[in-house]
């Protein structure tokens, strides 16, 4: 039985996805990915995440949609969920935790591996 905790990375930006991916890797995670919203959801349900890492812009659903159907679910609503994106205005980030996302970074404003810190701190 694994003791790793599992990251599911909801993220378009291959970039961003690969680098999240490989700092959460390094740090031993395991990490789960999903490119865009409907993908999200269908991993918040089969792949039992400890947290979720959720970028608002997504093809397909976006985040906002993602986060509703993730707490809407009795399978996944007790699963953090960290709103990671470049939306800052004050409504977004309204909108984001009253949802029911636990945090909500703005990309610009953190490193790469202050995210992972605050994951880290989320999940111990």
């Amino acid at each position: 039985m694994s003791t790793k905790k599992k990251i599911l990375i909801v993220e378009d930006d291959e970039f961003l996805l690969s680098m999240y991916s490989t700092k959460f890797e390094i740090e031993g995670y395991e990490v789960v990915i999903a490119a865009n919203g409907e993908e999200g959801v269908e991993k918040s349900r089969n792949s039992n995440p400890d947290i979720i890492l959720l970028d608002i812009m997504l093809p397909q659903m976006d985040g906002f949609d993602v986060l509703k159907k993730i707490k809407a679910s009795r399978e996944t609503n007790s699963i953090p969920v960290i709103l990671l994106t470049n939306l800052s205005q004050k409504q977004d980030v309204e909108q984001g935790l009253s949802l029911g996302a636990d945090d909500y970074l703005v990309k610009a404003h953190f490193m790469p591996s202050e995210v992972v810190d605050k994951i880290k701190r989320l999940i111990k």
